[in-house]
């Protein structure tokens, strides 16, 4: 591969030079990229099933998210690698005028990057100047916000004959136009009274896209919708967990898994099994592989009394993709009642046996078994731990079934318990990658844990969870440690055999709450961001660091490599909740440094270090700290900084300091602090909703949030003497 890559690169026109960019408006040096030769027109978005089945002829793109239809986010580019990564750069970057967290991966074809931000818009950008070509808002209603249990994210896109494919998070599926942006066709997925979301991928499948959502925490059922790429008509959906008994099931086989639910609240709550994200096509075998939700509550005991497996909850589903048809499933989590959900990327591979080559299915789901699967049948193959868990202590591969850790089931003991993984499981909804040149897989890793215990009394929220789980133990209350002491707090990126089901080397991820998407390529490289600001390439057989760049920001997403004028590059769009320790704001348009980067070998291209005088535009930016006097006394403030605590550090960081955690603003810089009417007005009245911040006027009194307002403006106060003090020192 790397000598046809080293011909095509001496073949290809004059390579792009000394690329830089502002904002959206890069400047190019006195030797312009002269544009590549191609099989399609600028922005043409001519992708077909003949495309994308031999994605691996067609190195120079990044056809979809995952970069083919099996998901392995392995690139078979060889330019940089293992011997001259050391020389990649900076080549262009461009502001991201969003901030919360930024988890697409961008989509290259046909000369255009076409990648989203949050709150579902989408942006496409010429690949070889970095030019931003057109930019298309959804104007998703910011009170919808209050319906994402994790953000207004967005992971991306699809293209498909001409047209760009977008998931909002209101439950609308667009078709655009991939050279205009121009909406061609909208509809709307979701039920519009019940709080369901998007943020997961559109996959095109024989010229169908299939859409999931999410929203299990709330009270909504799930499933997964085919509609024409053309029309946008509706023409399969497949339920993924029974709903009202007294009406027809809407697939036969939801008799069967009717029998595995008990009582009615699951019904009438949701039941949850929302397909959010993981999803993958095996072309050969003609299957659509999907990953279902959690249960609606968490807390089976409360969802279906008694128990039972609840089908298909937290499982991994084949379908007919032309149908819709139920081919075959694995459940990987059977009752689950911690959140577990088999929603993780989903990955199609051939793996060389001793015994011979099998067509899997791999997955690393929440509840830290690493999971591989006859493609064609679902037979389990293999299952082994891939972190320390203990809630189960294997899975019994005569069954399929986990062997659970009694004291872990905290709902059916009564007795509160410390459960590893917690909620966000040892592998979320971050991407892997898998090398067929290695055999490896590559996972970021969050070793976690957490209590659980069951509520004294469930009352359904309509406006909010619905976990049915009490996160402390109570006064006086010891919980239980299932399966012994709870396991370190850690975050790794990990390199796993999936055929020796062992563990071959880790790196340590330098902030222990955090993962960030993964890919690897032919040339030996392993790309990953992480929270500390770096983006690095590791060895891809040894996982020693070979080359890192600052990127300023915080990275969560996974990467994409591409050919420019023969030229390979490589993209990674970086923001997430905070900023990294000891790091400034240098994007005047989002708080957390939201870029898109692109590099190559060589590149020149440098990120300020200081916030920028003006916009891209030309807009003045003007950022300074300027309180009220603090008036309230100790006790108000003391109340306040409580009720900030419970109420609003997890958007806006635990000290009214964006941090790690936190995704809105940093208030001590609010303009609403010097007007109590304002305050409340946006803090109980939901004033502000359309820019994200719900109103907590049902939770809240005047007189609490009187209380926050003195807590911050005390700590606007302690920020202003800091910067004076600051100022003032030699």
């Amino acid at each position: 591969m790397r000598a046809y890559l080293k011909s095509l690169a001496m073949a290809a026109p004059a390579l792009m030079l000394g690329l830089a960019a502002c904002g959206n408006t890069p400047s190019v040096s006195s030797e312009p990229a002269k544009p590549a030769a191609a099989t399609f027109p600028l922005g043409s978005a001519a992708v077909n099933a003949e495309r994308l089945i031999a994605a691996d002829s067609e190195p120079g793109s990044w056809l979809t998210t995952g970069r083919n239809y099996g998901e392995d986010r392995f690139s078979p580019l060889d330019q940089i690698n293992d011997t001259n990564v050391a020389g990649l750069g900076l080549a262009w970057y461009a502001d991201i005028d969003t901030e919360r967290g930024q988890e697409s991966t961008p989509v290259v074809v046909d000369g255009v990057m076409y990648l989203t931000t949050a709150w579902s818009m989408l942006k496409a950008y010429d690949i070889h100047t970095g030019a931003l070509l057109w930019a298309y808002d959804p104007k998703v209603d910011r009170k919808k916000g209050a319906d994402a249990c994790c953000d207004v994210v967005n992971r991306g896109v699809a293209a498909w004959n001409g047209k760009i494919y977008l998931g909002a998070l209101d439950g609308r599926l667009i078709a655009l136009d991939g050279k205009t942006g121009k909406e061609v066709w909208s509809v709307q997925t979701t039920d519009t009274t019940l709080p369901y979301t998007i943020t997961g991928v559109p996959r095109i499948v024989k010229g169908k896209v299939v859409i999931g959502n999410g929203g299990a925490e709330y009270r909504v059922r799930g499933y997964v919708t085919a509609y024409d790429s053309e029309t946008g008509k509706q023409l399969w959906r497949w339920w993924t967990i029974p709903g009202d008994p007294s009406k027809p099931f809407e697939q036969p086989e939801l008799a069967d898994a009717a029998k595995t639910w008990n009582g009615d609240n699951y019904w009438k709550i949701g039941g949850g099994g929302t397909v959010w994200d993981g999803m993958a096509y095996d072309a050969e075998l003609d299957l659509l592989y999907v990953g279902t939700g959690n249960g609606n509550p968490w807390n089976q005991k409360i969802r279906s009394p008694g128990g039972g497996d609840n089908l298909y909850l937290s499982s991994i589903v084949a379908l007919d993709p032309n149908t819709g048809a139920y081919k075959w499933h694995y459940q990987t989590t059977p009752g689950e009642t911690w959140d577990y959900t088999a929603t993780q990327p989903i990955m199609v591979a051939d793996l060389n046996y001793k015994e011979g080559k099998r067509r899997v299915v791999m997955q690393a789901p929440k509840n830290g078994f690493f999971y591989v699967l006859d493609a064609k049948t679902g037979k389990l193959i293999s299952a082994e731990k891939f972190a320390p868990i203990t809630w189960a202590t294997h899975v019994d591969m005569a069954t399929g079934r986990p062997v659970e850790i009694p004291e872990a089931r905290y709902e059916v003991t009564g007795k509160p318990a410390i459960v590893a993984p917690a909620a966000l499981g040892m592998h979320n909804w971050h991407p892997m990658a898998f090398s067929p040149e290695t055999g490896l897989v590559y996972l970021p890793v969050t070793v976690s844990s957490a209590t659980y215990a069951s509520p004294e009394k469930f009352e359904l929220n309509l406006d909010g969870w619905n976990t049915g789980i009490t996160f402390t133990a109570g006064p006086s209350v010891t919980p239980v440690a299932a399966g012994g002491a709870a396991p370190k707090t850690e975050a790794y990126l990990l390199a796993w055999d999936p055929i020796a089901q062992k563990e071959v080397w880790r790196v340590p991820n330098v902030d222990t709450r955090g993962a960030t998407g993964v890919m690897v390529t032919s040339g030996n490289l392993v790309f990953s961001g992480n929270h500390a600001g770096e983006f690095v390439a590791y060895d891809a057989r040894t996982g020693a660091k070979l080359w890192s760049a600052p990127t300023q920001a915080k990275v969560v997403a996974a990467p994409a490599t591409f050919l420019v004028d023969g030229q390979q590059q490589v993209a990674i769009l970086v923001g997430a909740r905070g900023l990294p320790i000891g790091q400034k704001r240098t994007v005047p348009v989002s708080a957390n440094n939201s870029r898109i980067l692109v590099y190559r070998m060589g590149g020149k291209a440098m990120l300020p270090a200081e916030m920028p005088t003006t916009t891209a535009t030309g807009e003045k930016v003007t950022v300074k700290i300027d309180p009220p006097l603090l008036t309230a006394n100790n006790e108000t403030v003391a109340s306040g900084e409580g009720l900030f605590g419970q109420n609003c550090a997890v958007c806006h960081g635990a000290t009214a300091v964006p941090a790690a955690g936190s995704i809105a603003p940093d208030l001590r810089y609010s303009a609403l602090l010097a007007s109590r009417g304002q305050w409340n007005g946006a803090v109980r009245d939901g004033d502000r909703a359309q820019r994200g911040m719900p109103g907590f006027k049902a939770s809240l009194t005047e007189e609490q949030t009187d209380a926050i307002l003195a807590y911050v403006i005390k700590r606007a106060n302690d920020e202003k003497a800091a910067q004076e003090a600051a100022a003032k020192t030699p």
